[in-house]
């Protein structure tokens, strides 16, 4: 009887060592990795409004409209990104807080999903108007990377 007490005793403490060991939960980095290419063609996007709005590149009303329809295509897609199993690896800089306020989060998205659309409606047909709009845009990322955004950088 203690034989079997004790080698029932030894596979439990081996299961729990063996268990101990794997991580926490396993993350799911595919979301990881395709929400940061979404935040690179967001770079792009505004890198490009930037060279426009300091005359570092001519203004075109069709390249503006690309820009904010890329941007508007981002924030279409970026929300689908973030299941529970997303919140470590691949280096990732999403905070917390993405996950501990879920409706601020969204209304984050709904917001600068908003402000795209009105971006394209807009058509902006000089870089003053160009400005304005991207202004509006720009905030979005500024509000979203203070709060929903762990800075690495900084």
């Amino acid at each position: 009887m203690q034989a079997r007490f004790l080698t029932i005793a030894v596979a439990l403490a081996t299961l729990g060592a063996s268990l101990a060991a794997l991580p926490a939960g396993a993350q799911n980095t595919d979301p990881i990795k395709q929400r940061q290419e979404l935040m690179k063609e967001n770079g792009r996007s505004a890198k490009g409004a930037g060279e426009m709005i300091k005359g570092e590149a001519a203004f075109d009303p069709a390249t503006a409209a690309t820009i904010f329809t890329e941007m508007h295509d981002v924030a279409m897609e970026f929300g689908e990104y973030f299941p529970e199993d997303s919140k470590t690896g691949e280096d990732t800089e999403a905070a917390p807080a993405i996950w501990e306020r879920p409706a601020e989060f969204q209304a984050a998205l709904v917001k600068f999903q908003e402000d795209t659309q009105a971006a394209i409606d807009a058509a902006p047909q000089d870089v003053e108007a160009f400005r304005q709009a991207f202004g509006r845009v720009a905030e979005n990322c500024k509000g979203c990377h203070e709060e929903f955004r762990i800075d690495k950088d900084g």
